[in-house]
Parts: structure tokens; sequence; C-alpha cells
């Protein structure tokens, strides 16, 4: 399997997990939302693995790519989203629920309309990224 047909099932795999943050994201309110009971730190629990999993999958496309293909792509906090990949994975109890709450409100769909932009740009030029 070539790096570029690995990279671009790593994208579908991202914009899969993005899909289900936004959706399980869509009924909260506030970040009380994931604190004030046990069905809210469920829906935080679940969200922070689509997270990390979002993270981890970032840093594989950098290695595949020897980090060029995000840095295409200036508009998103690529750093960012691969260190709350960190931070959830390394220090969960110290979790904040707001900055969650923040990224869940303003992050998740702008990356996913760039990641969605990856795979039909990589589909068009099917640029080797080695």
């Amino acid at each position: 399997m070539s790096d570029n047909n690995r990279v671009l099932i790593i994208l579908e795999q991202i914009n899969e997990a993005l899909k289900t943050v936004l959706s399980r994201f869509e009924p909260v309110k506030n970040s009380n939302s994931f604190t004030d009971s046990p069905a809210g730190k469920e829906k935080l629990d679940g969200i922070c693995m689509q997270l990390i999993a979002i993270g981890e999958s970032l840093k594989k496309i950098d290695k595949l790519t020897d980090k060029q293909l995000l840095q295409e792509y200036t508009d998103i906090d690529w750093t960012g989203a691969k260190g709350v990949r960190d931070i959830i994975s390394h220090h969960y109890f110290d979790i904040d629920a707001e900055e969650i709450f923040w990224i869940c409100d303003q992050q998740i769909k702008p990356m996913q309309q760039t990641i969605e932009k990856m795979i039909r740009d990589i589909h068009v030029t099917n640029l080797p990224y080695r």
C-alpha cells in the first residue's frame, strides 16, 4: 500500500472521528453539561477518546508525509490538536471541561472541513508525500 493510500485511510478515519465528536457534542449547551451528571461525564469521556485518536492519527500523517501535508493547511492549529492528545492521554485527571467545550464548539467543524478538503485534494492531485 502506498503512503498516499495510507494517508487517505487515516484522513477518512479522522473525518469519522470528527463527525462522532460533533454528534456527541450536539446536545451539549455549556461546559457544565460535561460535569453535572454521570451522562455528561460519559459524553466527555467519549469525546476525549475521539480527540486522542485524532491527535494520534495526525502524528501518523506527519510521519508518513515527513511533516509536509499538514503544513500545507495553515488554517488549523495542528500542533495544538496533537498537543490536546498528549494532555488528555497523560494528564487525564486534569482535563478542563471548559477547554474541551471550546475545542468542540470552535475547532472541530473547521478541522473537519479542512480534513475533507485534504481528502479531495489528494484524490485530485494524487501527489506523493515522500
